[in-house]
């Protein structure tokens, strides 16, 4: 009895255990859920994190490119007006300007003119003091004169020796020393007689006289100076001339409008001293050829100033009439770029830019004339970088509107 008591109690005390087990098994899968649903919500985490990032990156090298392209400013090209007439800058010369050196050295003995004098070809300027010309040709003059006496002698021994030698009482060989002494004796003549005029002429450059009508420019020199012949580099010029009854004004006139520089054609002058008033001249001359490094043509305009208005080296304005109008727009100069292959605008073309050959008439300062290249319709970059180049992208800057006050 009693050890069926005992069974009774280990059965009852095992059934609990076996009823657990359920509970157990349910709990792992919850825990096994709970885990699944936290790993699936950490890798969509972990996948929006990298999705985000991805667009992130993208959003960043879109602006990245965005913000390499440069951004530049732009102008248009302003019509201009139909061009009738050239004006270009230039300086007044004299028709004939010359330094007047010595010819001969000594001492400047006395001068009658100085600056701003007036005076006629063949006046006499200045007188030199050149006592060794004087004692050279002194001496020159004895040489001939001795020469001359030997030459008398000479012929007056030979002509004697003609009628001995046929007689027989001289030989051949002395009749011919006597000739050939005759002609070196007027050889010798010869060669004194030059060097005598030689001296005579040196000594006729002690007076120095005007080579042409003219206006006393300059005087460098004063009684007593040392006088240097010549135009060397010791030399020093005596007295400048210039002719001023009517005055060469050069000017370079751009390529394109070489066409209105035609000699005999008609020119005007201004000067700033002179307001409103016009002198007129006459183009003279050209070079007949174009100046590979200004390209320009040179021309000279003559004009008439006998009445002694206008002063040489004055700056003055020539104006030259054109035979055809010539449209042309102008443009900031700011937008130049001078390049090996010539002159150059940057023009922007479906969001590029591309560089333009021009061709520029007249230089205004801030503006330029442009006669061809672009039109008034092209968007021209201002201040473009010297390291453009054409097809490069480029973003227009948009300016704010402005606001009325």
């Amino acid at each position: 009895m009693i050890e069926t008591d005992e069974v009774i109690e280990r059965e009852t005390d095992s059934m609990p255990a076996l009823s657990g087990e359920p509970h157990s098994r349910l709990a792992g899968l919850v825990v096994l859920l709970v885990l699944l649903a936290g790993a699936l919500v950490l890798g969509l985490v972990i996948y929006s994190g990298i999705k985000a990032r991805a667009a992130d990156e993208k959003k960043l090298m879109l602006a990245t490119a965005q913000a390499a392209i440069p951004t530049v400013n732009i102008t248009h090209p302003k019509p201009g007006a139909a061009t009738q007439e050239l004006v270009l800058p230039g300086n007044t010369q004299p028709f004939v300007d010359g330094p007047i050196y010595a010819r001969t050295n000594g001492y400047l003995k006395r001068w009658y003119f100085d600056i701003g004098a007036r005076v006629k070809k063949g006046q006499l300027l200045a007188e030199i003091e050149t006592p060794e010309v004087d004692q050279q040709l002194q001496q020159a003059r004895a040489d001939l004169e001795t020469a001359r006496s030997n030459l008398d002698l000479a012929r007056l021994t030979s002509e004697r020796y003609q009628p001995l030698l046929k007689s027989g009482v001289v030989s051949q060989q002395l009749a011919d020393q006597a000739a050939s002494d005759l002609s070196a004796k007027k050889t010798a003549v010869d060669s004194a007689s030059a060097n005598v005029r030689r001296l005579e002429q040196v000594q006729s450059f002690e007076k120095v006289y005007a080579p042409f009508d003219g206006v006393i420019t300059a005087r460098n020199t004063d009684t007593g100076s040392l006088i240097d012949a010549g135009a060397a580099a010791q030399s020093k010029e005596l007295f400048h001339l210039a002719a001023t009854d009517k005055l060469r004004v050069f000017v370079g006139v751009p390529e394109v409008y070489s066409r209105a520089a035609l000699p005999g054609s008609k020119a005007t002058l201004t000067l700033e001293e002179f307001p409103g008033v016009t002198f007129s001249g006459v183009l003279a001359r050209s070079s007949n050829s174009i100046d590979p490094a200004s390209r320009t043509l040179m021309v000279e305009v003559d004009v008439d100033n006998s009445g002694g208005r206008l002063l040489a080296g004055s700056y003055a304005f020539v104006h030259l009439k054109l035979p055809k109008q010539i449209q042309s727009v102008t443009l900031p100069s700011n937008t130049l770029l001078f390049r090996s292959e010539g002159l150059r605008v940057a023009v922007i073309k479906d969001g590029r830019a591309e560089l333009v050959a021009i061709t520029i008439g007249r230089d205004y300062g801030n503006d330029v004339e442009v006669v061809s290249g672009v039109g008034p319709d092209d968007a021209v970059i201002l201040d473009p970088s010297d390291s453009l180049v054409s097809g490069t992208p480029v973003q227009v800057h948009e300016q704010e509107p402005e606001t009325s006050k």
